[in-house]
């Protein structure tokens, strides 16, 4: 059961990077911005692989790995933009779509089994996830969903879901076939190298002297930082758990990043969104005791 809190930390640590992203870069050049939340891991990551001295990876490690990138450079800057077009409670719902998914993906391709516990309780977990943004059912149950297809944020972040569902499968295939912190520095130093020809060039290049302007480099480098420790949770968490288990729970992320909204962001309709957390965390209950 080591890997719950991992990805609890992992939760922890994705909200507030979200959270940082906000605050410190609204409406900044989507691909300068997921650089700077990938480039300051890169470094940390090695270290500790050097640290670590694992073997060499197995056959799968590469071909996961080269097939799970650039889906995820995509939803990185689509992500982004997400969270910079829409309220942080109207987007990050929408990755409740994610765990649901995942209940049928790695079965088919890893043959993972779940527990019928452990089954209801990523189910109660996506439930919480779309009942965090039921403030919006003014007409009835699915007007949330109706709702959240109006905002472009919305949208970009389902497709982010989506692609997080099959991502997130190559990504246990890669840290079953290496160790998950070399996983981890391979993939994401493939995604720093993917998205730097792009932000080092026209309005991402002046994007990026903008920021290095204003709030200088320490502040302009904390969200990577907050997200590289993220990377690591997540890939030690995700090489202890069933995937679905392991996304379901860091969707709990969803969770604090509504209270951020809340508290940093002013944004309203707070008390209306217990009923989702109360469904989230009796999910993460039903999980950690019947996996």
């Amino acid at each position: 059961m080591f890997w719950l809190p991992l990805t609890l930390l992992c939760a922890f640590s994705l909200a507030t990077s979200d959270a940082l992203v906000k605050k410190l870069f609204p409406h900044r050049d989507a691909v300068a911005v997921a650089w700077l939340r990938l480039l300051p891991g890169v470094p940390l990551l090695w270290a500790l692989v050097a640290l670590q001295r694992p073997p060499a990876p197995g056959a799968d490690f590469y071909w996961a790995t080269a097939l799970a990138v650039p889906l995820d450079t995509v939803a990185l800057v689509l992500y982004i933009r997400a969270i910079q077009a829409s309220p942080l409670s109207m987007t990050l719902p929408l990755l409740a779509v994610t765990p649901a998914l995942l209940l049928v993906i790695p079965a088919a391709l890893l043959g993972e089994r779940l527990s019928v516990a452990g089954v209801a309780g990523v189910l109660l977990i996506s439930l919480g996830c779309y009942a965090l943004n039921i403030g919006e059912a003014r007409r009835g149950f699915l007007e949330p969903l109706r709702a959240l297809a109006r905002e472009r944020g919305a949208r970009l972040m389902l497709a982010v879901a989506v692609i997080y569902s099959l991502t997130s499968t190559l990504g246990k295939i890669g840290v079953t076939a290496a160790s998950p912190l070399l996983f981890g520095a391979a993939y994401f130093t493939a995604m720093c190298a993917l998205v730097t020809p792009f932000a080092l060039a026209g309005r991402s290049r002046s994007a990026l002297a903008a920021i290095r302007r204003e709030l200088g480099p320490g502040r302009a480098l904390l969200p990577g930082l907050v997200y590289g420790a993220m990377i690591v949770f997540h890939m030690l968490a995700l090489s202890l758990a069933p995937v679905a288990y392991m996304i379901a729970v860091k969707r709990l992320s969803l969770l604090i990043g509504v209270l951020y909204g809340r508290f940093l962001f002013g944004e309203g309709r707070f008390r209306e969104r217990l009923a989702g957390a109360v469904l989230m965390l009796a999910g993460v209950l039903l999980i950690g005791l019947f996996p």
